[in-house]
């Protein structure tokens, strides 16, 4: 039994006749009789009551009434299902669901996402900031099919993409007395109270990561996942903080020092090799890339 056969069984009851539905499914008539006598044969009942006087037309037996109903359903979701995943394929629908690091979300993605949802506006945008840990673990658990994280998170499991290469940068207050400075040392950067990011975020595990090589317990002040907050207090000159280059403008009252030497992120776009990405997450992905 396959799904042209049930077809064929919705249009004979419909029809009420074998000409005039073959005509209809622009077949020969000797096929669909032929069709309808092979699922009797492979269901071994009888469907189609042919034994009616010339001029009544054909009816569908008991057997065939109860197989109809579910032929309806069948075909119907059938149908439905094709158009969606035509729908899909030529991107008049579909969600992306990405997972991106929060200073991303909010100072790289914006104008992304909004020339990309000019591009393709019947598409749906969801995004999902939080730390890298979250990011990867809400790729792992596929609640999302794409997530942008930092070089040092890829696995042989990941198909990436380099997606920007971000400087990291000290940002102090320009009423600081480092704001004198055009660089600034990780010893020295680590030798005043910080701003932080809460644990989960790369900002936060990279400058953990840079001072545990250099032996020095830093002095976190303040703990936070508000990029505005940090950039407030840090203009306030509550505490210092490093963050992307990309985040800082001249109207935060903050001085950007990069450091010496200078750092960098290698920020990819990544999925699981074993989960093939939609049109939609392909599309996104590859508008990305052309507009990094």
């Amino acid at each position: 039994m396959d799904i042209k056969q049930l077809n064929y069984l919705c249009y004979l009851h419909k029809y009420q006749s074998f000409t005039k539905a073959a005509k209809a499914l622009n077949i020969a008539q000797p096929a669909l009789s032929q069709s309808i006598s092979r699922l009797e044969q492979e269901l071994n009942v009888t469907l189609v009551d042919r034994h009616l006087q010339h001029g009544q037309g054909i009816h569908l037996t008991a057997e065939g009434k109860v197989l109809h109903q579910h032929a309806l359903l069948i075909t119907n979701q059938f149908t439905q299902a094709k158009a969606q995943i035509q729908a899909m394929a030529n991107l008049t629908q579909g969600e992306v669901r990405i997972a991106v690091p929060g200073m991303l979300g909010s100072y790289y993605l914006p104008s992304r996402l909004m020339a990309f949802k000019h591009q393709f506006p019947d598409l749906k945008l969801s995004l999902f900031e939080g730390g890298t840990r979250d990011a990867l673990k809400m790729l792992e658990q596929e609640e999302v099919a794409i997530a942008i994280i930092t070089e040092q998170d890829l696995k042989p499991e990941y198909e990436s993409r380099l997606l920007t290469r971000e400087e990291m940068v000290a940002a102090v207050s320009i009423d600081n007395q480092l704001a004198k400075l055009t660089s600034i040392s990780l010893d020295e950067f680590l030798q005043h109270e910080l701003v932080m990011f809460k644990q989960g975020y790369f900002h936060r595990e990279w400058i953990l990561n840079q001072a545990s090589a250099l032996t020095i317990t830093p002095n976190i002040a303040f703990e936070t996942n508000l990029i505005n907050l940090i950039k407030q207090l840090v203009a306030q000159d509550f505490a210092i903080s490093c963050l992307l280059a990309m985040v800082l403008h001249k109207r935060d009252d903050i001085k950007a020092l990069s450091f010496n030497p200078p750092m960098h992120l290698n920020l990819h776009i990544v999925w699981k090799k074993q989960r093939p990405i939609s049109q939609a997450d392909k599309a996104f992905v590859d508008f990305l890339l052309a507009n990094k």
